[in-house]
């Protein structure tokens, strides 16, 4: 499993299985596959694959440490890119299917509807983090402040669920909702008990120095 992880050919791979699912909705699309309202069809699908691919790069470090593959940590980034991917093709498909591209419309529909205006904010939390996936981006800011700006993922994760619930709410379907809230509530859990051990570990003892021996 780790050789394979680690092969030239692991990241093109997985880059392609990220694109299928746009490939099959665009697909859909093109053959009237999407049944009798394919533009709240496709609205909600790639709203449906931003969540799921969120839950994706919150599992990559609970499962590197649990298997102890480290060569799992290379795909993240790009995992992390396809998550401002699709929810960017979500908020176009919403914003031409169902504002047509209307900026004052979809200005006051943002701000009149709570869901969507806690969709969107995700949405602007995402892009810095789109904007600094990059060697380049680590190094102008350091790593420590890059990490604690790539923290906003977890905000990011409660206000797409909130959206997620919130959108569910109108017609009272939660099963989905029910699902993706543990899923993520276990993934962050595991992080928080991980930082909680830590904490109550004790530290390791520092080697004596030259004039301690003295």
């Amino acid at each position: 499993m780790k050789k394979l992880l680690l092969h030239p050919a692991a990241k093109p791979a997985v880059f392609i299985a990220c694109l299928l699912p746009f490939i099959w909705l665009f697909y859909s699309a093109l053959t009237n596959q999407l049944g009798a309202n394919p533009a709240e069809a496709l609205i909600r699908a790639t709203g449906d694959w931003t969540l799921r691919f969120l839950c994706i790069v919150l599992a990559v470090t609970p499962l590197r440490v649990i298997s102890n593959t480290p060569a799992l940590a290379r795909f993240r980034r790009m995992l992390g890119l396809f998550v401002y991917f699709y929810v960017l093709v979500h908020l176009l498909s919403y914003s031409w299917f169902d504002m047509g591209f209307e900026v004052a419309d979809i200005v006051r529909d943002i701000i009149k509807r709570p869901f969507i205006l806690v969709g969107f904010a995700a949405f602007l939390l995402l892009t810095p983090l789109a904007a600094t996936s990059f060697n380049a981006a680590i190094r102008r800011l350091g790593a420590k402040r890059w990490q604690m700006l790539h923290k906003l993922v977890y905000l990011i994760a409660g206000l797409g669920l909130l959206h997620f619930f919130w959108m569910r709410s109108g017609k009272n379907d939660f099963a989905e909702v029910a699902v993706y809230a543990s899923i993520i509530a276990a993934l962050l859990g595991w992080r928080a008990w991980q930082r909680w051990g830590r904490r109550k570990r004790p530290a390791a003892p520092r080697p004596a120095t030259a004039a301690r021996l003295q």
